[in-house]
């Protein structure tokens, strides 16, 4: 099942497939400071954001990578504290 499915209202989906660096980055950044507990961004990309990962273990949060049948890129982030 592709994450982007799901219905939940607590996952906030972020189309950055269209997006060039860094503009994936600085948007998933900016949805991070106001992302309310217990909710979660999808991320969606055509490359895998090595350098995020980093930044988001840095500061207390954690992803699961799944990749598309069209060979994208899903990012689901959370804070390790949910």
């Amino acid at each position: 099942m592709s994450i982007q499915s799901s219905h939940d209202d607590s996952v906030h989906l972020l189309d950055a497939r269209e997006l060039e660096p860094p503009e994936p980055m600085v948007q998933v950044l900016e949805l991070l400071e106001i992302l309310a507990p217990g909710h979660r961004i999808c991320l969606l990309l055509r490359r895998e954001p090595h350098p995020l990962y980093a930044i988001l273990e840095r500061n207390g949060y954690a992803w699961k990578t799944g990749m598309t049948p069209e060979y994208e890129f899903e990012i689901l982030i959370w804070r390790v504290t949910d």
